[in-house]
């Protein structure tokens, strides 16, 4: 009986299943990288990956954790402002805001963003990663409390053994927009016409 164990093992050792889950992780965080001309692995469409459904579902929770973790510290990095400078670095006013009383409300106020990117990188292994994950992605969801993913079933099975494949898509950028149906107008007014 599996009495208290949670989740799936895919087959894996642990160590690999970690690896893989940090992996598919990062993939979909690096499909919002800016891309260019050299990059030949570009995704089709940005904030979406393609895998199997067992792996979808594994993956989901780590997502939206890491989202939650870069939204705190996407709002420490603004209330931190207030105390920065725009100065140069080693500037004559970069060094006089150094020495003032403002640069260790700064580095209080600065504190919480260290940790949530250290955190981030002990969750993915991925230093660019985290960058687009604090730095695009985060930003996007900052009033949305939470369900910053979601899963498609694909209809087609993978090829070679037929697993079920899935989508992993972030929320609000591929979103359907429905419309309400309007009724049609047959050129006369309602009431007239029973008269």
């Amino acid at each position: 009986m599996r009495h208290r164990r949670h989740g799936r093992v895919l087959g894996r050792a642990p160590s690999h299943r970690k690896a893989l889950l940090r992996n598919l992780a990062s993939a979909l965080f690096l499909t919002e990288r800016e891309s260019s001309e050299l990059d030949v692995n570009q995704p089709k469409v940005k904030g979406r990956i393609i895998t199997t459904l067992p792996k979808a579902k594994e993956i989901r929770p780590m997502v939206e954790k890491c989202v939650t973790i870069a939204k705190r510290a996407v709002l420490a990095e603004q209330s931190a402002q207030e105390f920065g400078t725009q100065a140069a670095r080693n500037s004559a006013d970069w060094k006089a805001w150094r020495e003032s009383a403002q640069y260790p409300k700064w580095v209080a106020a600065r504190g919480p963003v260290v940790t949530a990117r250290r955190k981030l990188f002990n969750m993915l292994r991925n230093k660019e990663a985290v960058e687009i994950l604090v730095g695009t992605i985060a930003g996007r969801f900052i009033d949305r409390p939470g369900g910053y993913t979601r899963i498609l079933k694909l209809a087609t099975p993978r090829l070679g053994d037929a697993g079920a494949r899935a989508i992993l898509e972030f929320t609000g950028k591929n979103d359907r927009v429905s419309k309400r149906s309007e009724k049609p107008d047959f050129g006369g007014d309602a009431g007239a016409s029973n008269e």
